[in-house]
């Protein structure tokens, strides 16, 4: 995969990170464990996608 294609994904899934962390703050007290649960995959799928970029980063020096 590309580092532009990485960086693209990591983005997006910066914003659903954002767009999580708005929705839980708005959120009434019964949709809070819901959103923390998507919130909790988002970020765990932004640090993956982070740590692949890195990598390839540091491959190509």
């Amino acid at each position: 995969m590309s580092i532009r294609l990485i960086a693209k994904e990591l983005y997006q899934l910066q914003k659903e990170v954002e767009g999580l962390e708005k929705d839980l703050e708005q959120a009434p007290c019964d949709r809070k464990g819901e959103i923390r649960e998507k919130l909790r995959r988002a970020r765990a799928a932004r640090d993956r996608m982070r740590t692949v970029l890195d990598r390839q980063k540091d491959s190509r020096r």
